[in-house]
């Protein structure tokens, strides 16, 4: 089943904004919408180098748990 959805008092540059990159990726604004909601919510895989720059970005460390935990996991296979 299909949902319909609808955006109230959406500010003027916002959908400008919108109308542009819709045009940029030559597509209507309903289709960049929902590119945007599917690239946003869809789950996704990172590649050991995303999920990197991901914790570098966030300023988190992985400290020695997290090295027990890996080791536990690889050798239990």
């Amino acid at each position: 089943m299909t949902v319909n959805l609808s955006i109230k008092k959406v500010p003027d540059e916002l959908a400008e904004r919108l109308r542009e990159r819709a045009k940029g990726n030559h597509r209507s604004i309903q289709g960049e919408l929902m590119s945007i909601l599917e690239n946003t919510l869809a789950p996704r895989n990172l590649t050991m180098e995303e999920a990197r720059r991901m914790v570098k970005a966030l300023g988190l460390k992985a400290g020695d748990e997290s090295t027990a935990i890996i080791r536990e996991l690889r050798d239990a296979r």
